[in-house]
């Protein structure tokens, strides 16, 4: 899924927080940060360096459970938002498409790396791919689900994620044709670090 929709859901998140108590500028924040900070990994390793498909759901319970017996560590409570939020980003890269420049030619068998097993989860393709219309009808669904519970700049914020949603997906695929085409313009020391999905 695309970068937005994954932030999208942290609104969404941090709405569902917000029921439990917690105050938006602390639930925002940390729900964003972990729904975007596992694509931290995109140009090093994507999908294995920072995605745990079993180790952030393990993290979020041990947090929540720490956060439930200290009663009142705010701490804990944020760290528990932070890791739930990456473990369903990284549960939604598994519905989505596979590791590929173009994912709807459906050719990868990889999804996100299972450190556990040692093996990678095959994608589902609920969605298709990221910036696909699919991928953008999650994000359109997200936001009519999130807004009711924001306003001013987080409203502003999440708008403007889903017009760069938009202007993603039209251009998804012209974008996947022209990026071989400036990795092989970029000096060889530099093309050597970019993934290889990247080079034709």
């Amino acid at each position: 899924m695309m970068a937005t929709t994954h932030a999208l859901v942290g609104f969404v998140l941090g709405a569902v927080a917000m029921g439990f108590g917690l105050p938006a500028h602390l639930a925002v924040p940390a729900a964003v940060l972990g729904s975007v900070v596992p694509d931290l990994d995109l140009y090093y390793g994507h999908r294995r360096t920072l995605h745990y498909p079993i180790g952030f759901p393990l993290a979020a319970v041990g947090s929540g459970t720490l956060a439930i017996l200290a009663g009142d560590s705010l701490a804990l409570v944020l760290a528990t938002v932070v890791l739930f939020a990456a473990a369903v980003h990284v549960g939604l890269d598994v519905l989505g498409g596979g590791l590929e420049l173009r994912p709807w030619e459906g050719t990868s068998d990889r999804a996100v790396y299972d450190h556990v097993r040692g093996r990678w989860i095959p994608p589902r393709r609920w969605v298709p791919y990221d910036g696909s219309p699919e991928d953008l009808a999650v994000a359109g669904v997200l936001t009519t689900f999130a807004a009711p519970f924001y306003d001013g700049v987080w409203l502003t914020l999440m708008l403007v994620l889903v017009g760069i949603s938009f202007v993603y997906v039209a251009l998804r695929r012209r974008l996947a044709a022209y990026a071989p085409v400036v990795v092989g313009r970029l000096p060889q020391t530099v093309r050597e670090r970019v993934p290889g999905r990247y080079v034709e």
